[in-house]
């Protein structure tokens, strides 16, 4: 299977632009799924409620969405993206799933961070996993399952933790890093479930009539092992694609005696 990783570096507002610029780097190589960096349409810096709901968008019916679903057609792929959505008045950080027969999930994030706060309601939905098909090197059509979590959702360990136990053998995690602790701790994510992760954050600097953010990028693809596939540089836009196999992920076994799932005592945990 083949996971793009696209680390972008959007110009705040420029929706448009921003959508066009990543649907050129998706149509420049071939992947079975394409990860791409949450409010990657619309920058992440927000200044207030009204600029919020004038970049959001409805899903699936908003034009950032129709683009990916006519996207993932044309290129037989499937695609998450995270971008900002709007319900009547209420907005939520989200993520879409889209795939070559349209949308098939949303996931709205749940541990927003920081000044998220102000601008968008928590997440009302749970973790959930989706089955998508994938080409194998023969030429037959494979499943996998894939998980979708939200940038400040690793600091939670119940995130991944709830999607593997759901079955994930992938966590999408489209990201706006700003903090330098994720891409190390994602490796303790993939290690402690055993799954492939896929953190895939932005780069640039936003300052909107406030404190600097500077985006950390180093997107990266994590294996069960806790290797890391691929890693892209902190200041540059890449777009990478790495292959792997998700049956790695399944096996849950460290030796003949330890299993990550079965060994599990919840009786004394909280």
């Amino acid at each position: 299977m083949k996971i793009g990783i696209l680390q972008t570096q959007p110009q705040f507002g420029c929706v448009s632009e921003n959508v066009e610029k990543a649907l050129v780097q998706i149509a420049s190589k071939k992947a079975d799924l394409w990860v791409l960096p949450e409010l990657f349409n619309t920058g992440y810096q927000f200044i207030s409620k009204k600029e919020v709901r004038s970049l959001s968008e409805p899903i699936p019916t908003g034009p950032t969405t129709q683009s990916l679903i006519q996207a993932a057609a044309k290129y037989k792929t499937t695609i998450v993206a995270g971008l900002a959505e709007r319900e009547g008045q209420t907005c939520y950080n989200a993520a879409v799933l889209v795939g070559p027969k349209g949308h098939m999930a949303t996931y709205r994030k749940i541990h927003l961070f920081y000044e998220e706060n102000r601008w968008f309601t928590p997440g009302n939905k749970p973790f959930e996993v989706y089955t998508i098909p994938y080409k194998s090197d023969r030429g037959g059509t494979m499943k996998c399952r894939i998980g979708i979590m939200i940038c400040f959702d690793w600091i939670f360990p119940e995130s991944a933790r709830t999607l593997t136990l759901k079955g994930a053998d992938i966590i999408c995690h489209p990201s706006n890093l700003v903090l330098p602790h994720c891409p190390q701790a994602m490796i303790t994510r993939s290690l402690e479930n055993r799954v492939f992760s896929a953190t895939v954050n932005r780069v640039g600097v936003e300052a909107r009539n406030k404190e600097t953010l500077s985006f950390i990028g180093q997107s990266q693809l994590v294996s069960p092992k806790g290797e890391i596939l691929s890693r892209a540089p902190e200041n540059k836009i890449s777009n990478k694609v790495i292959t792997i196999d998700p049956k790695e992920a399944r096996n849950k076994s460290i030796n003949p005696y330890n299993h990550l799932i079965k060994n599990r005592t919840e009786e004394y945990y909280c």
